[in-house]
C-alpha cells in the first residue's frame, strides 16, 4: 500500500505511474489525489483531447481499458479517470491491463466508500504489479484534531489544540467537510493569524460556551451550574443541539473513563495509548475519574441507554427531547 503523503510527493515531483487504484471508506484523501491528477498533470490544451472521464454508473470496465489503451494526442500522457468505481461489477477485465498498462496513460480509479475486495485477483495484480495503490481509511476520532493542526499549518495559519477539537466536536470525523470549513475560513485570515474559540465562534456559528465539548468538560469536573447552563442552552435550541449527537459523545466518554478505572498504567502516554486519545485530554480523564466510581460510570451507562431508547420513542409518550436531557444529566450528577 501507497501513503497519501507519498502518492502527492511524487505527483508533485511528476513521478507518474500507468495506475492508480484508490480505494476506502475515507473519501477525502481519495478526492484530493484525483482533483489533483485531473488539474494538473495535463495543461488546458491538453486535457481537450487527452483527458477522460468516466463514472462506475454509466460505464464498464471494457469501455474503461478502451480509453486506457489510446495513445495521446500531441502530448506525452492521458488521464483517464473512472469516479464511482464503487458501481462497477465485473472488474476481470481490467486484470490483463494491469498486467501491461499503456505507459503514456495515467489511469485513475476512485472506489470511494468501501474498501475493494482483496481476495480478488485483480487486487493481487494490483499489488504486484507498478500500480498505486491506496486504502483510504477513516481516521480515527482522538487522531481528527492533530490533522486538523496539520492542515491549518499547511495553509499557513496557526490553531490551537482546543480550537481543533472543537472543531471537530461540531463537524465529526468528515475530513472533506472539516476541509471545506477550514478554507471558508482561509478567506477571512491573514498570513498567520491564529484561529481562537472565539474566531470559530463568530465565523462557523459553534459556540464557544456551549458544546458537546464543553457540557463533557463540565460534567468530568462534576460543575453542576455550568452543566444545567449548557443544557439549557441546548433546550433553547434542539435542531442545532440533536440529543442523539450529545448521547453519543457522552457515551463515548463515559465508555473511556469505565476503561481507565481498569487501567494498571496511569501515566499519560499510558491513558492515551490505551484510550486512544491526544494526550491533550488524559487530564480530563483523570479528573473525571475522581468523581466516578466503576459502580456509578455503570450506572450512568445504563442511563444513556435507557435515555437513546426514550428518544426514539419507545416506552416515552410525551417526553420532549430537551427534557430527556435535562432528566439525563441531573441522573449522572447526583
Amino acid at each position: 500500500m501507497d501513503s497519501f503523503e507519498q502518492i502527492v510527493a511524487d505527483l508533485k515531483a511528476q513521478r507518474y505511474k500507468p495506475v492508480y487504484f484508490l480505494m476506502g471508506d475515507e473519501a477525502y484523501f481519495i478526492d484530493e489525489i484525483v482533483h489533483y491528477i485531473e488539474k494538473e498533470v495535463l495543461d488546458e490544451a491538453e486535457k481537450s483531447f487527452n483527458q477522460t472521464i468516466l463514472y462506475g454508473k454509466d460505464t464498464d470496465i471494457p469501455t474503461v481499458v478502451s480509453e486506457a489503451k489510446r495513445f495521446p494526442m500531441m502530448s506525452d500522457r492521458q488521464v483517464v479517470i473512472l469516479k464511482e468505481a464503487q458501481h462497477i461489477r465485473d472488474w476481470t477485465p481490467l486484470e490483463s491491463y494491469v498486467e501491461q498498462p499503456q505507459t503514456s496513460t495515467l489511469l485513475v480509479i476512485a472506489h470511494k466508500y468501501k474498501a475493494f475486495d482483496k481476495r480478488k485477483a485483480l487486487f493481487k495484480k494490483l499489488s504486484k504489479s507498478n500500480a498505486v495503490v491506496l486504502e483510504s481509511k477513516k481516521m480515527y476520532d482522538d487522531k481528527v484534531p492533530g490533522w486538523i493542526e496539520k492542515k491549518v499549518q499547511q495553509l499557513g495559519f496557526k490553531i490551537t489544540f482546543k480550537s481543533a477539537a472543537l472543531l471537530f466536536e461540531f463537524l465529526g470525523n468528515d475530513l472533506g467537510k472539516i476541509a471545506k470549513e477550514l478554507e471558508k475560513l482561509e478567506i477571512l485570515l491573514s498570513p498567520g493569524q491564529e484561529i481562537t474559540p472565539a474566531f470559530i465562534e463568530q465565523n462557523i456559528g459553534i459556540s464557544k460556551d456551549y458544546n458537546n465539548f464543553e457540557l463533557q468538560n463540565a460534567l468530568g469536573e462534576k460543575n453542576i451550574e455550568k452543566s444545567n447552563r449548557i443544557v439549557a442552552y441546548f433546550a433553547a435550541d434542539p435542531k442545532h443541539h440533536p440529543i442523539v449527537v450529545t448521547l453519543g459523545v457522552l457515551y463515548n466518554f463515559y465508555s473511556k473513563l469505565f476503561i481507565y478505572h481498569g487501567l494498571t498504567d496511569k501515566s499519560r502516554g499510558g491513558v492515551a495509548s490505551s484510550l486512544k486519545v491526544n494526550p491533550f485530554f488524559v487530564p480530563q480523564y483523570q479528573q473525571a475519574a475522581h468523581h466516578y466510581s466503576f459502580k456509578k460510570i455503570a450506572r450512568i451507562m445504563g442511563y444513556l441507554r435507557e435515555a437513546d431508547v426514550r428518544s426514539k420513542g419507545v416506552g416515552n409518550q410525551s417526553t420532549s427531547q430537551p427534557d430527556l436531557l435535562k432528566e439525563l444529566i441531573f441522573k449522572i450528577l447526583h
